[in-house]
């Protein structure tokens, strides 16, 4: 049976003030604006370390503002050697003033600066605090993950906020923000699309009501969800995809697989808003420098003070329910997509191999993925 898609499938809806309120946080910090997290029984006022470039700061030297310290992930504390990795967030204090300057080499491994830093202390901070919320404010707006935050010493965080002109956002908020987003995909168009490889092919964009970035469902031939579905996730390349980069196989698994599900007749090749691995495209570029200075994919991201791979799959998911698709033959060679759709309902009847030649640019690329991330080539 083919599931038409003007039956729009029903889905939660979610809290649209925590949507609309995260949405405004990421926008805030993406142009360099202060803006207050609100936690449980705290908050601080911080702003995307990267986007500082001239002292003192606004609104950090105002009453009811504590001391300014740096936030960054547990895995750049540990490259500067200041403490041992697996902890999520730290908190970097630092013994001389800090400024654009100090702060450049803790955040960005292409500055020059001594390691360990001089005069700076870490400590951990729990998941769930304002300082760990930010890191995961960064990580989703696709800056480096690192922020100024200072505590908010005043008894009404939130009124302080107000009479200042800063934005306020939960740290609930931002925990659940991509959860959230994914629940709330709806398709909110579609077109017939002829491809130059499968002619008959539709695609159908997804959306959340925040107006986020929307995923595409490229459905060529017939779609049959009575039966296992020819599937392949995608993330968006902008470099591999559009531009034919060599330095990684994503062009030719783009292409390859719409020629291969077009050849069995029918399928759907999900394109997910997530490029580099979920660091976006500013940051995958960062870390294409890093690798020419020696380091390996994985590494490079992790310099960076990402983890390997920051992908979400939640939105995958929620878009095959909407088309009615509940069991998946997959196109891919990545086992950890597998696993990630099993988790949330969706049956993997079959790992399909998606193999490409490789070449003298990304050659090192592929022995990386298939030695230290288990993809099977």
């Amino acid at each position: 049976m083919t599931r038409a898609f003007s039956e729009k499938t029903t889905v939660p809806a979610a809290p649209a003030e925590m949507l609309e309120g995260v949405e405004r946080a990421l926008a805030e910090v993406r142009r360099g604006s202060a803006l207050v997290i609100l936690g449980d029984g705290e908050a601080s006022l911080i702003r995307a370390a990267e986007t500082v470039d001239t002292w003192p700061l606004p609104f950090f030297t105002r009453a009811g503002v504590g001391p300014m310290r740096l936030a960054v992930t547990g895995k750049r504390a540990a490259i500067l050697g200041l403490c041992d990795a697996g902890t999520r967030t730290i908190i970097l204090e630092s013994a001389d003033d800090w400024t654009a300057e100090r702060i450049e080499p803790l955040i960005n491994p292409e500055a020059q600066g001594p390691i360990p830093p001089q005069g700076v202390k870490a400590a951990t901070t729990p998941v769930g605090s304002s300082a760990d919320a930010a890191i995961r404010l960064m990580k989703i707006a696709c800056l480096l993950p690192s922020a100024i935050i200072a505590p908010i010493s005043t008894d009404d965080a939130t009124a302080w906020a107000k009479s200042n002109g800063r934005w306020t956002v939960t740290v609930q908020a931002i925990e659940s923000y991509e959860r959230m987003q994914a629940e709330d995909l709806r398709v909110v168009s579609e077109a017939r699309v002829p491809l130059a490889d499968a002619e008959n092919t539709r695609i159908v964009s997804f959306r959340s009501r925040d107006g986020s970035a929307e995923h595409l469902a490229i459905v060529i031939g017939t779609l049959d969800a009575s039966k296992p579905v020819l599937a392949r996730l995608h993330s968006e390349c902008f470099t591999g995809d559009l531009l034919g980069s060599l330095r990684c196989d994503c062009g030719e698994q783009l292409r390859g697989a719409i020629q291969r599900i077009a050849e069995e007749g029918g399928g759907v090749l999900l394109y997910l808003a997530q490029e580099g691995r979920g660091i976006g495209l500013v940051n995958k570029l960062r870390a294409y420098r890093l690798q020419d200075y020696g380091f390996d994919t994985l590494d490079a991201n992790e310099q960076l003070g990402f983890d390997d791979d920051e992908r979400v799959y939640l939105p995958a998911v929620q878009m095959l329910r909407q088309l009615g698709v509940g069991k998946v033959r997959l196109l891919t060679n990545n086992p950890a997509k597998v696993g990630a759709l099993a988790r949330h309902g969706i049956e993997v009847t079959e790992r399909v191999s998606h193999v490409f030649p490789s070449n003298e640019h990304n050659r090192n690329y592929l022995l990386t993925k298939a030695k230290r991330s288990g993809h099977l080539f």
